[in-house]
């Protein structure tokens, strides 16, 4: 089955965006994965085609309408796609969660713009919020876009050699380890002796100490307590 994604967004122009070349581009001229831009405001219900209002108890700012939003939801196909709504305050994205939507059959993704969605409307049609980042965007859609390319790479058949989503930064729940190529000298600086000693033990053994040394220095937190003090 194709892997379909369907956003629900006021911009339906920003997609596919980037997704549309290079591999994710190739996959999609190949019916590897399908995406849909809904355009939210299709489903306004007034005659100047309003999607926010002001924010009940006042402040700055305007508010997506939750009756709008849940229009546009309901228009779509009630299957087991789960419904994201990219959210600032959501769940950190992991390459677990991509990678568990990415065995699916699809996604349905909701780009917030405004302050924010009206709480209500989340409640209503379980939407699951998702954030790529403590970072604020001017709207869903850039974080829509980076979570399907996560996503969409991963599909079988994508990137063309499946294994090389198998090694990689999170999937073993560490860093990548570094990466050289020719030439032999850049600058001075040489390619480490064992990656061109044919000894593919040796090899493995120096990526996985390489890998373990710059989680412990850049992203401790990835780490087991028992790791995280060895030297």
């Amino acid at each position: 089955m194709t892997f379909k994604a369907t956003v629900l967004t006021l911009y339906p122009e920003m997609f596919p965006g980037h997704l549309g070349v290079s591999l994710a581009g190739r996959a999609l001229e190949r019916g590897q994965w399908a995406i849909e831009a809904v355009q939210i405001r299709d489903f306004a219900n007034d005659k100047h085609r309003s999607v926010d209002d002001t924010p009940a108890g006042g402040g700055a700012g305007m508010v997506l309408k939750p009756d709008v939003l849940a229009s546009a939801i309901d228009s779509i196909a009630d299957d087991n796609r789960p419904r994201l709504l990219m959210s600032p305050r959501g769940k950190p994205l992991s390459q677990k969660r991509v990678r568990e939507i990415a065995a699916g059959d699809g996604v349905v993704i909701v780009c917030g713009r405004f302050e924010g969605v009206d709480q209500r409307v989340i409640e209503a049609r379980n939407l699951e919020e998702v954030s790529i980042g403590d970072y604020i965007l001017s709207g869903g859609e850039p974080a829509a876009l980076t979570l399907l390319d996560a996503v969409v790479r991963i599909i079988p058949g994508v990137m063309g050699n499946d294994l090389s989503g198998l090694h990689e930064s999170f999937e073993g729940g560490l860093l990548e380890h570094p990466h050289y190529t020719r030439p032999p000298v850049f600058e001075g600086r040489e390619i480490p002796a064992v990656l061109t000693s044919g000894n593919h033990a040796a090899i493995e053994k120096w990526r996985n100490e390489q890998a373990l040394k710059l989680t412990r220095e850049r992203r401790p937190d990835l780490l087991p307590d028992s790791q995280k003090g060895e030297k």
